[in-house]
């Protein structure tokens, strides 16, 4: 099935801006049944199946080129069953200390490649878990105003 042609972002003047190539490729080809949209986020790319975010592909020569690769939408509730699915899937290292939620395939691993097959496999299968439906920004915003902001170290 032949993709889509993106249309050409025009900036000031009329020139055409060059978009940035998606990493990774081969994934969205394994995954082209589900029709998968995909939008920039980040400098990165996220991979989208109707309303549920699967994932995003990262490569980027930044400081942290170990977080390369695929990252999986995801919760801590499915990190044990995933990993025995992946053994070397980890949180994501540039989103801070500690266990995220987010978890990523790293494409520096020899198996990188298998392992996002795999994880397309499952999100073809419809596995409850790798994806996520993201919260809207009305949401976000209405949690927002109800919790009262505090300023620190600011005296009356």
């Amino acid at each position: 099935m032949p993709k889509p042609k993106a249309k050409p972002v025009m900036g000031e003047g009329g020139f055409v801006i060059k978009r940035k190539s998606v990493p990774y490729e081969f994934v969205l080809d394994a995954m082209s049944e589900l029709s998968p949209e995909t939008r920039p986020m980040f400098g990165c790319t996220a991979i989208y199946v109707g309303d549920k975010i699967i994932g995003v592909l990262r490569e980027k020569s930044d400081s942290s080129v170990e977080d390369n690769g695929m990252w999986l939408a995801t919760t801590r509730d499915h990190h044990q069953s995933l990993r025995s699915d992946f053994p070397n899937m980890r949180s994501i290292r540039v989103l801070g200390e500690g266990i995220t939620s987010w978890q990523v395939l790293p494409a520096g691993d020899p198996d990188f490649e298998e392992a996002a097959l795999r994880a397309c496999e499952l999100i073809l299968a419809g596995d409850p878990r790798i994806g996520k439906v993201p919260s809207s920004k009305g949401a976000t915003r209405k949690m927002r105003a109800r919790k009262p902001r505090t300023r620190k170290g600011k005296k009356s």
